[in-house]
C-alpha cells in the first residue's frame, strides 16, 4: 500500500502533508503534489494533514488512476519537503470536480 494526492488537490496545492512527512516523498508541480509510491511508507500521517483530503491510501477503489499520476510525476518533479502557502485560489477551487482534466499542469514546482 501507498498514499496518493488525488484530484482535489490541482489548483489547491497545500503543503501540510509535506511538513508531517517523515521520508520526504513528495514532489511538487505547478499546481499540483504527488507522492513518490516507492519512498512512501505507508504511515499515513499525511492523509489527515491535508485540508482539502485530498490524500487517498491506494487500498481505495478506484485510486488506479491516481497511483499511476503520482509514480509518473515523482520521477520527474523536485522534491518539497517545506511547507508553503497554498495557491491562491486553493480556497474556491476546494470540491471543484474533474480539476485534474481541467486544470492540471504538468510543469514542475519550484520544490525545496
Amino acid at each position: 500500500m501507498t498514499y496518493v494526492v488525488t484530484d482535489n488537490c490541482v489548483r489547491c496545492k497545500y503543503t501540510d502533508c509535506v511538513e508531517v512527512c517523515p521520508v520526504d516523498c513528495f514532489y511538487e508541480g505547478e499546481n499540483f503534489l504527488v507522492i513518490h509510491p516507492d519512498e512512501c511508507i505507508d504511515c499515513g500521517v499525511c492523509e489527515p494533514e491535508c485540508p482539502a483530503e485530498a490524500i487517498k491510501p491506494d487500498t481505495e477503489p478506484g485510486l488506479d488512476k491516481w497511483l499511476k499520476v503520482n509514480a509518473e510525476y515523482a520521477q520527474v518533479w523536485p522534491n518539497i519537503t517545506v511547507k508553503r502557502e497554498p495557491l491562491p485560489e486553493a480556497k474556491e477551487m476546494d470540491g471543484v470536480e474533474g480539476k485534474f482534466e481541467k486544470f492540471f499542469s504538468a510543469e514542475a514546482g519550484s520544490g525545496d
